[in-house]
């Protein structure tokens, strides 16, 4: 090769998520549980039309340098503050024999940091990419594996990636990873209209002692009760049934979310909760209803900011043209 470098680029789409609930599971009888692989959580939440859009380019480097990675999210300049991004780059570069240079960016429908799943979008995203940019012949299984874990050592999610994977609306009846999902039907005129005045701190959560055990408790409970009537109106109900629960509003003072979900519930809507874990809402609701949606969050701007979505059934990585 000598001096020619050669610089290849690939642009992976993978579907935002929304969590309904969910139900911890980081011990056992008590003891918490070493292997991030066996971490994650029980619960359900679905994809939406809105995705995460990951682009990497790599450049090979002469025999003597040294790998290196800068990571953009919507066009900031984050690099090692990225960490679930930052970790997947340092996992696979042990298992290539040559230096790159690599940039990944990532740029998300949706808020990130507001409950929309974009920290596992984006995992998966560059695990599925570096995997195709480098030749890496990871399995699917494989590659979902590293992603899984890079957001737990990271603690910026549980069971998203596994959820994304799952597709559409889907229930996560055991923790961790491979996998363990069930997927529910939705109508093909349901609308998913979100309200969003910002983020939670997905960690400041996890470790949360109080908090973390009410999610325990109320996401079993959950489970429980979707489980008995496995449907997507059910899944609403028992949704907000958990946030309710789990006393999260009162906990961080959520007033303003709070109010909007008391003032949708009196609509003719299928149902309406809070996104895990952000200051955000959604609605489902059938096709020519949402007008009255808007118009109850309408009357919370300029503090909120609108998205009108679909439950997204397709497949979760799609590799687009450069």
């Amino acid at each position: 090769m000598g001096m020619v470098s050669t610089t290849n680029k690939i642009i992976v789409e993978v579907p935002h998520r929304i969590s309904g609930f969910f139900e911890i599971v980081d011990k056992e009888n008590g003891i918490p549980i070493k292997n991030p692989e066996k971490i994650g959580s029980r619960g359900a939440g679905f994809n939406v039309s809105g995705v995460g859009k990951t682009i990497i380019s790599n450049k090979k480097l002469e025999k003597k340098e040294e790998s290196q990675c800068s990571i953009y999210i919507n066009e900031e300049k984050l690099d090692k503050k990225a960490e679930t991004t930052y970790f997947i780059f340092d996992y696979i570069r042990k298992l290539i024999d040559y230096p790159i240079e690599v940039k990944i960016e990532h740029f998300f429908d949706l808020p990130v940091g507001c409950g929309y799943g974009a920290s596992g979008s984006g995992a998966l995203g560059t695990i599925f990419g570096l995997n195709k940019l480098l030749n890496l012949n990871l399995t699917n299984l494989e590659s979902g594996r590293i992603a899984h874990i890079a957001e737990i050592v990271n603690k910026t999610g549980l069971g998203t990636v596994c959820g994304q994977l799952g597709r559409g609306l889907c229930v996560l009846k055991e923790p961790g990873y491979p996998c363990n999902q069930e997927r529910l039907k939705s109508p093909n005129d349901l609308l998913v209209i979100c309200g969003s005045f910002g983020k939670i701190k997905t960690k400041s959560i996890l470790s949360d002692e109080n908090l973390s055990s009410n999610i325990k408790q109320a996401g079993k409970l959950a489970l429980r009760e979707l489980l008995s009537k496995l449907n997507y109106r059910n899944f609403v109900k028992v949704s907000f049934q958990f946030v309710k629960d789990i006393q999260i509003m009162s906990v961080l003072k959520l007033e303003k979310v709070s109010e909007l979900l008391n003032d949708l519930w009196k609509l003719d809507i299928i149902g309406a909760s809070m996104n895990q874990l952000g200051r955000s809402v959604y609605v489902f609701c059938k096709k020519g209803k949402e007008k009255e949606v808007f118009e109850i969050y309408n009357t919370y701007k300029p503090d909120i900011k609108t998205f009108k979505l679909t439950i997204n059934n397709q497949k979760t990585i799609n590799f687009k043209e450069n």
